[in-house]
């Protein structure tokens, strides 16, 4: 398998995360202990990502067990796996979302962070070593996600970026979080490319900058 980029998972939050990546379609795939592990607070945890890999990465929360470690459920992000791993179930929402596609077009890799499926804790995603050209509720959903409605998911009528603008709903998140995906068509501020990098996913940063 050819490596393409070494992914750093940092958490800063104050406790213990199980962050979880699924795999896009067609794309290659990760090993399952990849796809969904614990986190503690302070601790990091390095991904070899494969050359032309594209998915999404995210942290569940407030996570349990059963005492024999099967039923594992978490009360956000939560993959319904029933285990640690995800294993190439995506996340319940709501939840914050780190989105890539590494050697895309022209070569380059696209990465955002996306709140489009809600938030559950702050995230950064920071490039190391490339260039470039251009995170007390427990969960908030998005307002696609709470009330299905086309003119907040950008569905049916609504499926253009002429036709979804941003609501009262998403310019909440856009005004918390500036850099961060904030509903279907907010590409234009959102969406950040590098050439050959790796990458640091902070989970709870102390900086957004």
């Amino acid at each position: 398998m050819s490596l393409a980029a070494k992914f750093t998972l940092v958490n800063q939050c104050t406790y213990t995360i199980w962050p979880a990546t699924l795999t896009g379609a067609g794309t290659p795939g990760l090993p399952a202990s990849a796809t969904g592990f614990s986190l503690l607070p302070g601790a990091t945890n390095v991904l070899n990502i494969p050359t032309s890999w594209s998915g999404r990465m995210w942290a569940r929360t407030l996570c349990t067990a059963n005492s024999a470690g099967g039923n594992f459920s978490c009360a956000t992000g939560d993959c319904e796996s029933g285990s640690v791993e995800c294993s190439g179930s995506g996340a319940h929402p709501p939840a914050t979302l780190a989105e890539f596609t590494l050697n895309g077009s022209g070569g380059m890799d696209f990465y955002d962070v996306s709140l489009v499926d809600g938030y559950n804790l702050p995230m950064m995603v920071s490039a190391r070593g490339a260039y470039g050209s251009n995170a007390e509720g427990v969960a908030c959903k998005s307002a696609c996600e709470a009330f299905g409605d086309p003119q907040y998911c950008c569905s049916g009528p609504n499926a253009t970026p002429d036709t979804c603008k941003p609501s009262k709903y998403s310019e909440f998140f856009k005004a918390a979080c500036p850099s961060a995906y904030s509903y279907a068509y907010d590409d234009a501020t959102s969406t950040f490319t590098c050439n050959g990098a790796d990458y640091v996913i902070t989970f709870c940063p102390t900086t957004t900058t």
